[in-house]
């Protein structure tokens, strides 16, 4: 379907820059809101699983809080806030550093371990699902455009 259908706008667009701009952000609304709605009955957003992703990759030496706001694919304004959301329902420990007080590094506890483990395979299962229409070739070919527009940023 063409995004202009889509949104309803009689007029066409007033560059194809500005189509791809606004088919890029309304396609990331709804592959996001579909994670959203399977994350729900787990009681974590989609932001709250990347965070979960990150620190596992980290290991045992977790991470601070500016590494992990820096690994998240969307940028949050107050990764303090959301991580200090997580600790209260079990799912990461924070802990001073005993040399430096300044160092507070952030880790997963075991419920944050089984979350993150349990949820891995659903989260592949939609991504699959999301793009099922897509072809192998075709996909890479849009994961190297968005790269490129990337790239200049």
């Amino acid at each position: 379907m063409k995004l202009q259908d889509e949104i309803k706008q009689s007029k066409p667009f007033r560059c194809a820059e500005e189509e791809a701009y606004l088919s890029i952000v309304r396609t990331a609304a709804m592959l996001e809101h579909a994670l959203a709605q399977a994350l729900k009955p787990f009681d974590i957003t989609p932001t709250q699983y990347n965070v979960l992703s990150i620190l596992r990759g980290a290991g045992s030496e977790g991470l601070c809080r500016n590494e992990v706001g820096g690994r998240l694919v969307t940028a949050m304004p107050d990764v303090t806030r959301l991580l200090d959301r997580m600790e209260d329902t079990g799912l990461i420990v924070r802990q001073r550093s005993t040399t430096d007080r300044r160092v507070v590094s952030t880790k997963l506890t075991k419920k944050g371990l089984d979350l993150v483990g349990k949820l891995d395979g659903k989260v592949v299962e939609i991504h699959e699902k999301q793009f099922r229409n897509v072809d192998r070739r075709s996909l890479k070919t849009l994961i190297a455009l968005l790269g490129e527009i990337r790239e200049p940023a």
